[in-house]
């Protein structure tokens, strides 16, 4: 299982911490130290549509206007700060965000 996030992110500090409480083995990936790939971005999109990203995000609030209307697979190319925090990629799929129904189905 891999989480994507950003190391300074609290949920995602969370979720790794549960994770691991939990039993699982999870390999963390910094979203800003290793951008993500299309194909990355792609299959987050197919899982997940437009909710894969985060318009609270202060990177997004900072965005000119016009910027923010590039295709969302762009935006998320460019600004990897963008993408809603964890991904969580695990054979069964991709998860997104820590939520209760993502706790239920990754902490058993």
């Amino acid at each position: 299982m891999k989480l994507h996030g950003l190391k300074t992110c609290d949920t995602c500090r969370k979720a790794l911490k549960a994770l691991r409480t939990a039993g699982r083995e999870v390999e963390f990936v910094d979203l800003r130290a290793a951008p993500p790939s299309r194909g990355f971005v792609d299959a987050l999109l197919a899982a997940h549509g437009e909710d894969a990203l985060n318009r609270r995000s202060k990177t997004w609030a900072g965005l000119p206007e016009a910027e923010r209307d590039l295709p969302v697979a762009d935006l998320l190319l460019r600004h990897p700060a963008l993408i809603k925090r964890p991904v969580i990629v695990t054979e069964d799929g991709i998860y997104l965000g820590w939520t209760d129904t993502v706790r239920a189905a990754l902490i058993s």
